[in-house]
């Protein structure tokens, strides 16, 4: 497995990075717009930076079905911020989710470390824009699906080798375009795509993709296929599933935990570190 570089740090295999989710949005899954005020998401990035966060995620747009958001209403929730965050916290990673090339050229120049394409390559300038700006990008499967929309009846011969395929090509052509491939991650996306079965064969088999040498991304916390395979728990209730997921996924070479909660997370994921050294894993 090959180093991870962003802004300056390094993450060497065996070490976890956790990115901690701030939403600029009024209607997200989880907290259900309690970050939309300017004020109220730099006291979560703040919280969790004290949560042990080496990365914060900003988003601006819901990731399922809503409300029409377009790039100037995305950039007025996501730049200003960014920006902030910078100014606030100056040795911070800061990623975007972002699928669209005209916010990652504004949030790039406002101070972001990683742009991160949770829908899979759907604007091809965007790794044009990480290359322009030398910071990072995640390559994400999303199924090719359209952003904002949920898979129906999506279907895979292999759900785990079109995934690899996928994010792997992603990232060979990001790299190809000027993007540093120390500062570039694939992620399985899961639920992007797929439906829980889906979710847990590629979770199941998640040390193929570390096989590939990419460091990868997981962004599993508080999501339906937790829910749905723990009997169908509400959103508020998945925290002890999000967790064992974290420790699996880790447990297998995964790498960066997109998580809501970073202390817990980090919590975890040092007990990961430490039961692996013991069983000298």
């Amino acid at each position: 497995m090959s180093i991870l570089r962003l802004r300056g740090r390094e993450f060497r295999p065996g070490e976890f990075a956790i990115m901690a989710v701030v939403n600029r949005t009024p209607d997200s899954f989880f907290d259900r717009g309690r970050t939309y005020g300017f004020t109220a998401a730099l006291d979560a990035v703040d919280a969790a930076v004290a949560g042990g966060a080496d990365i914060v995620d900003i988003g601006g747009v819901k990731a399922g079905p809503g409300d029409e958001v377009d790039p100037a209403e995305e950039i007025r929730r996501v730049a200003g911020l960014v920006a902030a965050v910078r100014e606030r916290h100056p040795g911070l990673i800061i990623s975007v989710d972002t699928w669209r090339a005209e916010v990652g050229a504004v949030v790039a120049r406002a101070g972001a470390d990683l742009l991160n394409d949770t829908w899979g390559g759907v604007d091809p300038g965007l790794a044009g824009v990480a290359a322009e700006h030398g910071i990072g990008l995640v390559c994400a499967h999303a199924g090719r699906a359209v952003p904002r929309t949920r898979p129906h009846r999506v279907a895979y011969d292999d759900v785990v080798a079109d995934v690899i395929g996928y994010t792997v090509d992603l990232a060979e052509r990001a790299a190809a375009a000027g993007v540093a491939r120390e500062s570039i991650l694939i992620d399985p996306a899961h639920d992007f795509g797929k439906n829980t079965w889906h979710s847990l064969e590629v979770g199941r088999r998640l040390h193929e993709m570390v096989g590939t040498g990419w460091p990868v991304l997981v962004a599993v916390s508080n999501k339906d296929f937790v829910g749905e395979t723990l009997g169908g728990l509400p959103v508020e209730q998945r925290h002890a599933g999000t967790l064992a997921t974290l420790a699996v996924s880790a447990w297998q070479g995964a790498r960066v935990f997109r998580v809501h909660d970073a202390a817990s997370a980090r919590a975890a994921l040092s007990a990961v570190t430490a039961l692996r050294e013991r069983a000298g894993a």
